[in-house]
């Protein structure tokens, strides 16, 4: 098995450790004997769409999302495309405002998006920080994610958003409906940095599967491999927040 994944934007949209989620992937894909190409795609790049199997996109600061925003704009027809048809993302912050309808910013800028989930997001008051534990929808074992929010952002769900989880501990989306991330064929949208995967190798595994199976045209075997160190990255979240929201 060989598996490429297209970091997109990786000078430009890369807070709170979200390299990390790349570098997650290529260790359970490696460890399992499988080779893995990570393509990184900047301003200007030229991509091969057809040869990817996944794709990265992180957060950034509202500078760093107008330096990009014009350029990820223009790949949005190939992007969408290769989404519709079961191409795995994993969108973090910054990257999954812009996968939804509009972001409007603190100063009052409108930065349209693709559409492609159903949010739309608007700067809020003040900033949501702090370690996040919720329930996801997703097919996973543990159903619980962690991580940590750091984003000025209030983003709402429109009527055919599905959210990525439910919030237990932290703001999520906006603080007050409960929601957490957003979730569409294999892409998931998410607030969530620290960074994600490496505490969450569940969800690991099944961005690794799906594009597995994708690639190979049916359910592809996923050999096991020991997640302890992960497992217990992920449980020090779920205790310390115990601690914290007694």
């Amino acid at each position: 098995m060989e598996l490429t994944l297209a970091h997109l934007y990786p000078q430009h949209m890369n807070l709170y450790g979200d390299r990390g989620n790349v570098l997650a992937l290529q260790y359970r894909a490696v460890h399992r004997g499988w080779g893995f190409h990570v393509v990184d795609v900047d301003l200007g790049d030229a991509v091969d769409w057809k040869t990817v199997d996944l794709i990265f996109m992180g957060g950034g600061e509202d500078t760093h999302q107008a330096r990009i925003y014009e350029d990820f704009l223009r790949r949005g027809p190939e992007l969408q495309a290769l989404l519709d048809e079961g191409v795995p993302m994993l969108a973090v912050c910054g990257a999954y405002q812009l996968l939804g309808h509009h972001y409007r910013t603190a100063d009052g800028a409108v930065l349209q998006g693709l559409g492609y989930l159903d949010i739309t997001t608007e700067a809020g008051p003040s900033r949501a920080i702090g370690d996040v534990v919720c329930e996801t929808t997703l097919p996973v074992t543990p159903m619980t994610l962690v991580g940590f929010e750091n984003h000025g952002g209030r983003t709402f769900l429109g009527p055919e958003g599905t959210p990525l989880g439910t919030v237990r501990v932290g703001k999520g989306n906006n603080g007050t409906d409960g929601s957490e991330g957003a979730v569409k064929n294999h892409t998931l949208g998410t607030y969530l940095h620290g960074s994600l995967l490496p505490k969450n190798p569940q969800v690991t595994d099944l961005l690794l599967q799906w594009a597995a199976n994708r690639q190979t045209g049916g359910p592809t075997p996923l050999p096991p491999l020991d997640s302890t160190r992960e497992m217990a990255a992920h449980d020090v979240i779920v205790k310390r927040s115990k601690i914290r929201h007694v």
